[in-house]
């Protein structure tokens, strides 16, 4: 059976991190989010795949190539005009002659999930996952097995088992698709296809899946971070660099080739560093952190819970909490990120103009790509900051920024 990958979205809920790269390239455990999904789809049994592109599309063909290194077969279709998932499927008609998995670049499940659903019956098959706030999902109404319907977003659901975003389907997707029209935001959306199907009287299998995470938001990058780095099923925990004697890890730590890690420098699993870091002297690095490559982690700096992307420097006596950093970021000396509300509300982040709330009482910064603060700069809970930007000694940062 063949994969089909749609990654072809910039991921504009994503803020500052997808101005320079595709939502599928953001790293989750040290690797890009579409690595972990190609990699649990081989465990599951499928060697060929066709990823669909569009947004930054040459960043996913230069690192996936022809998919030699992983072991299966990459092959790539353009999506030209980012029109709905419909349009995205649609691109790979003539590549697919018989039944084939469909997922959503920006979701991960489990190995016995994806097994589970490619060797189920039905015309088509569709994986879903009970929320909590079905209103933010398509949501499936089921009867003995089936699907009878499927509605996006709906304002007063009677169901909490929403679409998951992984569907397998029959080429008669391609004669449905067809036949979609626009939805009210002028996309096609692949669950209106989808229920042309069940009204032509095809048969809709679904299974509940038990390990689901979408990648919606930003927060959502540390809540799969925590629970890759927590399962560990694909990290070789080693120490490959150079750790000086009076340094200490506890915990699951990994450190890549080239890194050091120097006197003093503690470290609670669990931990990912990459290669050719420099790590301390005297700081802290705390569970659930995943550090890239090319990263210096400076003297009394406290790292916690966060994302840190390649060749970013945290100067000393500086503190990191919940937070993603973009690439080649530098940290003045004494940069601080405030990372909790002290009135117990969950912290609000405004993207792209809205202000949405992360559901979390602990979220610090959403940084972009190659930006510089100054020392004894302050940044304050769910603040985004763009790529590039440059924040001036003992500058207090709120909200958007740039403004």
């Amino acid at each position: 059976m063949k994969a089909v990958i749609l990654a072809a979205g910039k991921g504009t809920r994503m803020g500052p991190l997808t101005e320079k790269k595709p939502k599928v390239m953001l790293v989750i455990a040290n690797r890009p989010l579409l690595e972990h999904i190609i990699v649990t789809m081989k465990s599951a049994g499928i060697r060929e795949f066709l990823i669909v592109v569009g947004y930054f599309k040459e960043k996913v063909i230069e690192y996936f190539g022809d998919g030699r290194r992983f072991g299966i077969d990459i092959e790539y279709v353009e999506q030209l005009h980012q029109r709905g998932t419909a349009d995205a499927i649609s691109a790979v008609r003539g590549w697919v002659d018989e039944r084939f998995i469909v997922t959503n670049g920006d979701v991960l499940a489990g190995i016995p999930d994806l097994a589970k659903l490619c060797s189920a019956g039905g015309d088509l098959v569709l994986a879903a996952k009970k929320v909590a706030i079905p209103q933010e999902y398509g949501i499936l109404y089921v009867n003995e097995g089936r699907v009878e319907r499927i509605i996006e977003k709906p304002e007063q659901p009677t169901s909490d088992l929403a679409n998951a975003g992984i569907y397998v389907f029959e080429p008669s997707i391609f004669e449905a698709i067809d036949k979609t029209n626009p939805s009210s935001r002028g996309e096609y959306e692949i669950t209106d296809s989808i229920q042309f199907l069940i009204d032509s009287g095809k048969e809709a299998g679904w299974i509940q899946l038990e390990k689901w995470q979408d990648i919606g938001f930003p927060w959502h990058l540390l809540e799969a971070n925590e629970m890759m780095l927590k399962e560990g099923e694909d990290i070789r925990w080693e120490i490959r660099g150079e750790v000086e004697p009076y340094s200490t890890m506890k915990g699951n730590v990994s450190v890549g080739e080239g890194s050091m890690i120097r006197n003093g420098a503690y470290i609670t699993g669990p931990v990912i560093i990459g290669r050719n870091c420099d790590i301390g002297p005297n700081c802290y690095i705390r569970p659930g952190t995943s550090i890239g490559d090319g990263v210096r982690i400076g003297n009394g700096v406290e790292v916690k819970n966060s994302i840190i992307m390649n060749k970013t420097h945290i100067g000393h006596l500086s503190y990191v909490g919940d937070s993603i950093i973009g690439e080649r970021c530098n940290f003045g000396a004494g940069t601080k990120v405030a990372n909790l509300r002290h009135d117990g509300r969950t912290v609000l982040v405004e993207i792209s103009g809205r202000k949405f709330d992360s559901g979390r009482r602990k979220l610090g910064v959403i940084m972009g790509d190659d930006v510089h603060t100054g020392i004894n700069s302050m940044i304050n809970v769910g603040a985004t900051i763009a790529g590039g930007a440059g924040i001036f000694p003992g500058e207090f940062i709120r909200g958007k920024y740039p403004g």
